[in-house]
């Protein structure tokens, strides 16, 4: 895939991975379509894109809210003219014992990472369609193919996500439209709080710089990648686990353990 003078719709832009990505993509050449719900967060960053001789729009939407996905197609083509990629960053994470997450919370994890990237998904599958070619990729996670302890529903939201991208690769077989997906490893951004740090800390889990993800994918668009894995030991273990599962628990079982001292 060629990014010069791509024309790409980001969500989660302003966010520690979704910040550093549209920098990346603009380097490139690519005009960046900033998807958020800051609009100040927003002008900053296209500021810092113009600065350095990039080409950035605004496009302030609530993913959350009812209706959103036509508003963010229509105001991508209004700003933006045309629309070649799809790129599904926006998403929230909590470390927390399932039992205790209270339901509000599931509702808007499961609302945020699941509902509104597929609704958002359908709109520019439709659009790509009527257009006659596209791509869409997706940041999923790690976890979207290794359940971990005490981010139960976060690995719902991205085993789905994983899942998805999957199915609808297959079902746009026959078209000009591609898919790729993503997925990091635990990354340094503010999505983390202090007690998650800390326990990546004590369990000598690898982070990842956004920069070093965010390079990761820009190589993944230029090889036309379908998935993407990011990081070792935990892609072994990911891939692990779809065959041997019993073996992935017996590892688990310490660092499950040594999770509950930060919760």
């Amino acid at each position: 895939m060629e990014l010069r003078n791509l024309h790409v719709v980001l969500t989660g832009a302003t966010g520690g991975l979704g910040s550093v990505l549209a920098l990346a993509l603009s380097a490139r050449g690519a005009v960046v379509g900033l998807v958020g719900r800051d609009p100040v967060k927003l002008h900053v960053l296209q500021k810092r894109i113009t600065s350095q001789g990039g080409k950035a729009h605004i496009i302030v939407a609530d993913l959350a809210q009812p209706n959103m996905a036509s508003q963010v197609l229509t105001q991508s083509l209004r700003e933006m003219g045309h629309v070649d990629l799809l790129m599904n960053n926006a998403g929230i994470i909590e470390f927390t014992e399932f039992a205790k997450q209270a339901e509000v919370n599931i509702d808007n994890m499961i609302h945020t990472n699941v509902t509104a990237t597929l609704v958002l998904s359908r709109e520019f599958v439709t659009y790509f369609s009527q257009r006659g070619r596209g791509h869409l990729a997706f940041v999923g996670s790690i976890f979207g193919s290794l359940g971990f302890p005490h981010f139960a529903t976060y690995c719902a939201s991205k085993f789905a996500i994983h899942g998805f991208s999957q199915a609808l690769r297959r079902e746009l077989i026959d078209s000009n439209i591609g898919v790729t997906y993503i997925a990091p490893r635990a990354i340094a951004t503010p999505m983390n709080d202090d007690r998650t740090n800390a326990m990546w800390q004590a369990s000598g889990q690898a982070i990842d710089e956004p920069q070093f993800v965010a390079d990761k994918i820009i190589q993944a668009l230029l090889k036309d990648q379908q998935e993407l894995f990011i990081g070792q030991p935990q892609s072994f273990f990911a891939w692990l686990n779809g065959l041997a599962p019993r073996l992935v628990n017996l590892g688990l079982k310490q660092q499950a353990r040594l999770a509950k001292r930060f919760l």
